[in-house]
């Protein structure tokens, strides 16, 4: 059962806050939604699940016009960042909620509902209420809730916002093997790039209401098609700058500069914006990273086995991230160097050209 988006926007007033949007959304695998808080992902959640009404545009499930049907009509489910349980029902009672509103046979809720639970392993926690939960627990809850339904479709607008570490780990990794072969299409909302990445399948890239590209994960990280999907894809924020190509060699300023290779190597002479994320920039020489540059030390992070520098250089700032523990002076320069074989390259329109 695919669901489809043909042209679909939502405007309140004289303010949009979905532009025209066109997708295909397929069921099988994740379909991600990741974008910064304020691109626009619950909005587009909300109205494809019937919650908003579009400003113009269709929704089609399977073929069939869903745009204007309420969302008890389309056979969908839906799990937000907060835990949404009743607090006066048994897990078991908060599971099988839906299934009762749809009538079906006491036998058949019971084998739902316990099926639901042993994929979700709270079987234990059956004859609880939610208060004697933890945050884990009633976020599986509310999951076992949406499968047991059997729905068309499922979106997850950042169901793991408000776990803990630990458990937002755990149940990230559940999340595609719990979905695996159930035929629903899986919308899930992030603003984590290395979620989306951890999830695989198909991301939306979206920024101020606008999915600025669409296709299988792995292949947007690898190559952004414009400057904007590279930033939105990239935490830490990706690194950029504008350069000037000379001949073989592109120039970022202040002596420093490298020799350029493959597709880069074919570009025309002028000016373009360099980009690199983080991990590409290193604060010790390596094979890869080659490229020395200098700039002065603004904040330093260290979390578990990893340390970030935002440095000054010129009239940019940048921020590298490096395995280990590496020491900064803040306020100080330091020599940090660059891998040039993961720069991406854009012309000065912020189209992707290399």
């Amino acid at each position: 059962m695919a669901l489809e988006l043909r042209s679909v926007t939502k405007r309140v007033g004289q303010v949009t806050h979905i532009k025209e949007t066109t997708l295909l959304l397929e069921p099988g695998r994740f379909n991600v939604l990741l974008g910064e808080t304020g691109s626009g992902k619950s909005s587009l959640i909300k109205l494809i699940a019937g919650l908003d009404r579009v400003s113009s545009g269709q929704i089609l499930m399977d073929g069939r016009d869903v745009t204007g049907m309420s969302p008890q009509k389309r056979n969908i489910s839906l799990v937000h960042q907060f835990f949404v349980n009743y607090p006066h029902m048994t897990v078991f009672d908060n599971i099988a909620s839906p299934l009762r509103v749809a009538g079906l046979p006491r036998s058949e809720v019971e084998g739902r509902v316990e099926a639901a639970a042993d994929v979700l392993q709270i079987r234990p926690m059956l004859h609880r209420r939610p208060h004697e939960l933890s945050g884990g627990q009633q976020q599986r809850t509310a999951l076992a809730r949406a499968i047991v339904k059997e729905s068309t479709a499922v979106f997850l607008d950042e169901p793991l916002a408000n776990l803990d570490y630990k458990l937002r780990e755990e149940l990230r990794d559940q999340l595609p093997e719990i979905f695996a072969g159930r035929g629903a299409v899986v919308v899930y909302a992030t603003s984590e790039p290395a979620e989306a990445l951890m999830l695989g399948g198909m991301t939306a890239l979206m920024q101020d209401g606008r999915v600025t590209q669409f296709g299988p994960t792995a292949e947007i990280y690898r190559r952004p098609n414009t400057l904007v999907s590279a930033r939105v894809f990239s935490d830490p924020p990706i690194n950029s700058a504008p350069v000037t190509k000379r001949g073989g060699r592109m120039e970022l300023g202040n002596g420093i500069g490298w020799t350029v290779t493959g597709a880069a190597a074919a570009l025309a002479d002028g000016a373009y914006t360099v980009a690199i994320r983080p991990h590409h920039v290193s604060p010790v020489r390596t094979d890869a990273a080659r490229v020395p540059m200098i700039g002065r030390v603004q904040i330093t992070e260290l979390s578990g086995s990893e340390s970030t520098a935002h440095f000054r250089m010129g009239s940019d700032t940048w921020v590298s991230l490096a395995q280990g523990v590496h020491r900064f002076n803040v306020g100080e320069d330091h020599q940090f160097f660059m891998d040039p074989d993961n720069c991406f390259y854009f012309a000065p329109d912020g189209a992707f050209v290399a």
